[in-house]
Formats: structure tokens, C-alpha cells, sequence
């Protein structure tokens, strides 16, 4: 299994960055270098537990889909999305949300395995999570400049 970890401090309250972090609409912006749409389930606004999005994208040339479900959700400190369908053999990504002083602290757990035995694990090593790390990275950066731009 794979974990990627990231930490970005934002410059806004945690409700805000909540809130952005599970806005579809801005998700998609997020992730217009894959042209990332959602296409079934909820497709804009904001997701909420038990709900499902099924994204379509274009990564490696391809297009993929992927339906996540917000398995697990406490408004302003955490929500996780679990993989139904997709690519990955498992997918799961937590979410978690600290504030301190009107700053907060938005911290990414994602975890996955990929299918196909060594050759999805050469796959992952080789180009996949660092694509992952760079697709997480930007959409952080999105979510950071609207955050700190509502203040």
C-alpha cells in the first residue's frame, strides 16, 4: 500500500477550507489539467456523508473514471472518501482539519494499492505516485489561494 501524506497551513478559518475541500465545482477547477469532471452523483456543491461522485479525467492520455463515497464525516475537523469503483485496487482518502488562532492546518492521508501485482507497484514507483503527489499538491494550492482570498 501507498501513503501520501501532505500538510498545507492555510490562512483561514477551518469551516472555509472545510467547506472548499469538499466543494465538486472546486474540485474540478482544481483539477483542470486533467479536465476532471464529475459526471454521477453529486456533481457540484458540496459533498456530504454517504454521497457519492463519479469523476471522469484524462491521466496518462487516458481517460479514467473513479465514484468515491464519504464514508465517514464530524463537519469542520475530518471526512474520509473511499473508492466504489475505479482504477485503484484500494483507495482511500482522509482529510483532516486543526485550526489554531483563525489559521488553519488541512492535513492529507491518502492511501492506495494498485492492481496488476509487481507491475502495478513498478507502475507506482516509477511515475504513479508521484503524479499523485503533484495532482494533491495543486489542488492544495487552489484550495489555499480561494481560502485566503474569502478573508
Amino acid at each position: 500500500m501507498t501513503t501520501i501524506n501532505l500538510i498545507t497551513k492555510i490562512n483561514a478559518p477551518k469551516k472555509i477550507v472545510f467547506d472548499l475541500s469538499r466543494n465538486i465545482d472546486v474540485h474540478q477547477n482544481s483539477a483542470s489539467k486533467t479536465n476532471e469532471k464529475a459526471i454521477a452523483g453529486i456533481t457540484f456543491g458540496l459533498i456530504n456523508l454517504n454521497e457519492t461522485v463519479t469523476w471522469k479525467g484524462k491521466h496518462f492520455g487516458i481517460y479514467l473514471t473513479h465514484t468515491s463515497k464519504i464514508t465517514e464525516m464530524k463537519l469542520y475537523d475530518y471526512f474520509v472518501d473511499e473508492m466504489v469503483n475505479g482504477n485503484f485496487k484500494s483507495f482511500k482518502h482522509e482529510h483532516s482539519f486543526k485550526e489554531k488562532n483563525g489559521k488553519t492546518v488541512m492535513i492529507d492521508n491518502l492511501m492506495y494499492e494498485t492492481p496488476f501485482g509487481i507491475f502495478g507497484k513498478f507502475f507506482d514507483k516509477l511515475i504513479l505516485k508521484n503524479h499523485m503527489t503533484k495532482f494533491l499538491t495543486t489542488r492544495n494550492a487552489v484550495l489555499k489561494k480561494l481560502a485566503e482570498n474569502q478573508q
